[in-house]
């Protein structure tokens, strides 16, 4: 397994932005390369959910409640994978996890209020 890291997470207000960042610690290229990593989030109360994810390839998915405002990446030089969030709603406020495989972050706060 991969330990990931997530870092990155904030408190803003509507409307902001926050980039969250998922370092696989220690990976090399030939494990960090050919994995698919994805970003999920739970609200307190609320079940886990995926927002984003990314292929080896660099092909991205999204849910429907983010796209158009949030963009997945990954940089397999540095082995970390990006989470762009604009236009940030209170709706967003969540933990963030990073995930790949059976490999789980242990998470980064978002709020968003005003």
């Amino acid at each position: 397994q991969v330990r990931l890291v997530e870092s990155g997470g904030d408190s803003v207000h509507p409307g902001g932005s926050l980039r969250l960042t998922c370092a696989a610690v220690g990976a090399i290229t030939s494990v960090f390369n050919p994995r698919t990593y994805a970003w999920y989030r739970q609200a307190p109360g609320s079940q886990r959910e995926l927002v984003a994810s990314i292929t080896s390839r660099g092909i991205a998915d999204y849910s429907e409640s983010v796209k158009g405002r949030f963009t997945i990446s990954r940089d397999n030089a540095r082995k970390r994978v990006y989470l762009q969030m604009n236009s940030l709603k209170p709706e967003d406020t969540a933990v963030y996890y990073c995930q790949s495989g059976d490999s789980w972050g242990q998470g980064t706060q978002v709020t968003v209020s005003s």
